[in-house]
């Protein structure tokens, strides 16, 4: 059995999609969503799909609670899903390459602390990027520059505004991000 923990802090869309896509897999995947707004929307995805979720704080993580529950758990991966605080740096210490992370662009560009969901398209957009794409990456204990695992891009034309831009890159997560998961997990 492979334990993967999923950090959101929103809509979840991106946690929902790497469980169904994990749902008629060979090998015993469980899952463990946590979330850091207890108001997140995959906290509801979590009830449809019958997965453990829970909700920790930012200050509850400042206070180490966030490390504590990850230890329980043990994951063999952890994913972050949109999950939007600066991951702890004593989880990134005790789990190293086991924390990966999407990023809606092709990092370095447009990545750092702020860069997130549609600041980041509007910024492609404004900086009239002809490409744009996702990186999914090993965490580290700043925003956006751990190790790149994986980037593909998508074409921006002339003519497209943020939210075109978004749709295309969130294709791109949809089709990429389970496939790369599975194949990290099947390497470790």
């Amino acid at each position: 059995m492979k334990n993967i923990v999923l950090m959101a802090s929103g809509s979840g869309s991106n946690a929902e999609n790497i469980i169904t896509y994990f749902k008629d897999k060979e090998y015993n995947y469980q899952f463990y969503i946590i979330t850091n707004k207890k108001e997140a929307f995959v906290l509801e995805r979590a009830k449809k799909l019958n997965v453990s979720a829970e909700v920790i704080t930012k200050k509850q993580n400042d206070e180490g609670i966030l490390y504590e529950r990850i230890k329980e758990i043990n994951p063999d991966l952890i994913v972050l899903a949109g999950y939007l605080l600066l991951f702890p740096a004593e989880i990134i210490q005790h789990f190293p390459n086991k924390i990966i992370n999407i990023h809606p662009a092709l990092l370095p560009k447009f990545g750092g602390k702020g860069m997130y969901g549609n600041f980041v398209h509007e910024a492609v957009v404004t900086n009239k990027e002809i490409e744009t794409g996702i990186t999914i990456h090993y965490v580290s204990d700043k925003y956006d520059e751990g190790a790149t695992i994986f980037q593909v891009k998508t074409t921006v034309s002339k003519t497209d505004t943020a939210e075109e831009v978004a749709q295309k890159v969130h294709q791109l997560e949809y089709e990429h991000f389970p496939k790369v998961i599975e194949q990290i997990l099947q390497d470790k």
